[in-house]
This record gives C-alpha cells, sequence and structure tokens, in this order.
C-alpha cells in the first residue's frame, strides 16, 4: 500500500465538491479531489440539473450584478421582480413545515448572493430562466416562484467551468477513486483510505471534505430508510451516490441528522433509465402539471396540480406519484396550454400521447379505467371558475370548486383538442437525511461537538430540507457550504 499526502482532501467531484476545492485553493492549501466516477461520467448529481440557483436579491439591479450582458431588449421585457432574503427564509420554513435547521438555512440565505458573485468572479455565467420560471404574457417576461436564473449550459456546463477553473489552479482531480474509510482517531480525522483504478492507498491530509452525495443510488438503503417500494424508485442523477460519505462519517461516530425518509423526488417520463442518462441529464422531468391534471390508472385525479408555483410543489407532487398503484399517473393537456409546456415534454423521448378527442385519448391511455377518467374531466370541467382571469405568472386563483381534490389555480378546462397525455412515474434525486454540521461547515459527532479535521458540504448535509424542497436550493447549498467547507479546511490545515 503506497501513501499520497494533501492538505485538504476533497470526497467528490459536484458542484459542492469543487466549490469546496476552489475555496480551499484560495486559502493557500493544497488540494486533492476524489472523483469515484470515471472521467466521461464525473460531477455528480450537479451534472443532471438545470442550473438553477436560488439566492435573495433586492431588485433588478442585483439581477444585473449577475447577468451584466443581457441586452436592452431583455431589459425592456422582462420583471425580475426582487426576492429578499426573508422571503427565502420563509420559503425554506414553509415547505419544510418549520422543520429546517434555522441556523443553517440562515447561513444559506445570507451568502447565497455573495456565493453567486463569487462563483461569478470566476467565470461562472448565468442566464433568465425563459419559458421555465417566467412566460411571456402581452410582450413581457414576469419572473415568479423566487429562482430566476441558471448557469449556462446547465449543470453539465457548471461542471465543465468548475473542472477547469480547478485544473488551473492546481488542484490535483483523481477519477475511479472510491474512497473506502475516513482514517481517524481520537485526535480527528487525517485523510482516507481510497482505492484507485482498483489500487488501495492512504492519503493523508490535514482535512477532509465530504461532499459526495446522499445515498439515492443505494436500493438497499432507500428500501431501509424511505420505506418499502422505494428500491423499486427511478435515480434520476448519479450512480454513483450509493451512500459512502456518509457511511464513513457514522463510523467515526458522526452525528446523523435530517429526515432520514424524505427525499429529493419528481414526477418524470415513465421511459426514465433507471439511473441519469448523461446524454440526456435532466430532460426527463415532468414538471409542467400545473397547465393540465393528472390521473392515476383509476382514472382520478390525487394531487392539486397548482397549489403553489412550481418551484414548490414538484417534489410533493413526485412523492404523490411514488403513492400512486404501479407509481404510474398520467399527465393531461389541452390545446390552450400546450404552448407553456417545457422543452422536456417535447424531447423524441417522450412517452406522449396525442389524440383530437378524449375518448380517443383514453383509448391510447394503456391501463387506465376509461370510464372513471371520462367522467374525471367531466367534473373538473364543471367545477372550473371560468370567469377568474388566466395567468401562468402568477397564483392567479382559478380554481375548481367542489371536487374532492380541487386545483388552486391555473385551473383551464380539457375541451379544446389536441388533448395530449404524457405516461409518468416518479424519480428520485437525493435523499434529505445525512449528517450534522455546524455553520462552519464542521461534521458534528454523536455528541455534538465538532470532529477535527472533518467537514460536508452538498447533499449528505442534513437538516435543511424536510418533505419537500424549494427549487434551485440544492445548487445554492452546495456552493454555500462548499465554499465554507474548503476555506474552514484550508485555515485549519
Amino acid at each position: 500500500m503506497t501513501e499520497l499526502t494533501c492538505d485538504v482532501l476533497v470526497v467528490g467531484a459536484g458542484n459542492a465538491a469543487l466549490c469546496a476545492a476552489l475555496s480551499a485553493r484560495a486559502g493557500g492549501a493544497s488540494v486533492m479531489v476524489l472523483e469515484r466516477a470515471p472521467e466521461d461520467e464525473r460531477g455528480g448529481n450537479s451534472r443532471f440539473t438545470e442550473g438553477s440557483m436560488r439566492f435573495a436579491f433586492d431588485g433588478r439591479e442585483d439581477i444585473l450584478k449577475v447577468v451584466p450582458d443581457l441586452t436592452d431588449d431583455e431589459k425592456a421585457i422582462t420583471d425580475f421582480g426582487s426576492y429578499p432574503a426573508d422571503q427565502f427564509f420563509d420559503d425554506i420554513a414553509r415547505v419544510t413545515d418549520n422543520r429546517t435547521d434555522p441556523d443553517l438555512a440562515d447561513v444559506l440565505v445570507k451568502r447565497s448572493f455573495d456565493t453567486v458573485m463569487w462563483l461569478r468572479s470566476m467565470g461562472i455565467r448565468y442566464m433568465p430562466k425563459y419559458g421555465k420560471q417566467a412566460y411571456k404574457v402581452d410582450g413581457k417576461f414576469k419572473f415568479s416562484g423566487g429562482v430566476v436564473l441558471e448557469v449556462w449550459g446547465g449543470g453539465p456546463g457548471l461542471i465543465e467551468a468548475l473542472y477547469k477553473l480547478a485544473r488551473d489552479r492546481g488542484v490535483g482531480i483523481h477519477f475511479n477513486a472510491r474512497a473506502l474509510n475516513l482514517l481517524h482517531d481520537d485526535s480527528g480525522v487525517h485523510g482516507a483510505r481510497v482505492r484507485i483504478d482498483g489500487k488501495t492507498v492512504d492519503i493523508r491530509s490535514q482535512s477532509v471534505v465530504l461532499a459526495c452525495g446522499g445515498f439515492e443510488a443505494n436500493s438497499e438503503m432507500r428500501a431501509r430508510y424511505l420505506g418499502p417500494g422505494w428500491d423499486l424508485a427511478k435515480v434520476r442523477g448519479s450512480r454513483f451516490n450509493t451512500g459512502d460519505g456518509i457511511r464513513m462519517a457514522l463510523d467515526a461516530s458522526a452525528m446523523p441528522y435530517g429526515n432520514w425518509s424524505g427525499c429529493h423526488i419528481l414526477p418524470t417520463d415513465i421511459n426514465t433509465p433507471n439511473y441519469g442518462d448523461i446524454t440526456l441529464g435532466d430532460a426527463f422531468q415532468k414538471n409542467s402539471y400545473l397547465f393540465g391534471i393528472m390521473v392515476n390508472s383509476s382514472g382520478q385525479r390525487f394531487f392539486d396540480e397548482g397549489s403553489d408555483f412550481r418551484m414548490y410543489t414538484y417534489v410533493k407532487c413526485g412523492l404523490a406519484v411514488m403513492k400512486q398503484p404501479q407509481q404510474l399517473a398520467w399527465q393531461v393537456f389541452d390545446s390552450k396550454t400546450l404552448h407553456l409546456l417545457r422543452d422536456e415534454y417535447r424531447m423524441k423521448q417522450a412517452t406522449r400521447l396525442r389524440a383530437d378527442t378524449l375518448e380517443a385519448l383514453a383509448d391510447k391511455m394503456e391501463g387506465v379505467d376509461r370510464a372513471q377518467f371520462l367522467e374525471t374531466v367531466r367534473e373538473y370541467n364543471a367545477a372550473v371558475q371560468a370567469s377568474v382571469p388566466f395567468d401562468p405568472n402568477s397564483k392567479d386563483g382559478r380554481s375548481t370548486r367542489g371536487l374532492a381534490v380541487n386545483k388552486s389555480n391555473w385551473a383551464t378546462t380539457l375541451d379544446q383538442p389536441p388533448y395530449e397525455a404524457f405516461a409518468i412515474t416518479a424519480g428520485i434525486t437525493f435523499t434529505f437525511g445525512g449528517l450534522k454540521v455546524n455553520t462552519d461547515a464542521q461534521v458534528m459527532d454523536i455528541d455534538d461537538r465538532p470532529i477535527p479535521g472533518l467537514y460536508a458540504a452538498g447533499e449528505l448535509v442534513g437538516g435543511l430540507f424536510y418533505t419537500n424542497y424549494p427549487g434551485g436550493t440544492g445548487l445554492m447549498s452546495g456552493a454555500v457550504f462548499g465554499k465554507i467547507a474548503g476555506a474552514a479546511a484550508a485555515r485549519a490545515s
């Protein structure tokens, strides 16, 4: 067995890990990054995202600091609104039923804008989420739901840019490098035992940053912690996120923390592969349910498709789909809203059914209770409050009345052909349970004391998300706590 050394060892190679590596390197530390995947599958779950980042901003001037290259025409037709820190914090608290760790949430919120600008200062570019978070109405785009920007090139673009930055700054990166155990004793953590290209090596370091994802790609752990049937869930992201970092830390007496029976999950095409497809990335998701209805195989609606903006409900939607028979449902739209569907609905791999009558559509929806589906649509159409104007950019209050499951906003009748239906299931993105960290990203032990030399960032940090999730917060959390962890690890080296 050979031995390598560095000041800071980063386990993982996605957004959080690379932010930690860059931050540690800026602090003067020598840094080594371990990527379990081969180079062509590098980047963890970050590579499969849209690149959305939720951050606090006070208005248009803040946005223009992040995207100074907007054209005059784009500025003229765009209302970015504002997203104050108080609202960001309240959104996290609200969607997690006030279970979020307030100290961690406070750090995430207050450092979000500065972290976006830190990335911007290194050359990371952003663009407005036109057509995803804002729709053109009367010639203008109006953003809602707290998320206005995404990284150029989405998750793949972010990973490519971060890797180049890390290499240019002298960060050493090993691929096919799986961390097996932490090297630790009574004085703390001093590195890790690693298998690189099939050979075991000890890497000695002053500090270790764990940023290698949750356990979503481990079917045994999903069944153990999330419950029966979860071993059957589609995995939207990296096949390498099997909980190694969490296991290693728990073996070193770290404190488990957060919502271990909860996860980020969303509606996804029935043809979604069992693990994320790096060539298609995030393209299988089906998140335009706000503008239609969803039915299960019994032909019945089971979810309020319009309870809130998509960014606050898609995890709840995924959980609801997961509970349906065969983990199967259909999203149904008519011609009035087809133009509002996100681009992934138009990909050739989408399981799209199309017909000129609802009866003909029902005939194509294999396994659905045809009579009940048609009755569901009839009852739904009759319940729509058509006198209320439809507005895709705001919670318009256009609802249904008198149904067992009412739709709170964006209710439009299904009565104008052609009709389209999309067969969907649920896809898991990452797990919410993980390790307890303090506001310096130090991992805490089972006695609630910092473990010397051990830090964590990204999806394996527990305590932020419970039962639900405000979209765009994952990459932001990874960047914020990755930057904090890297800087703290460098100071301790």
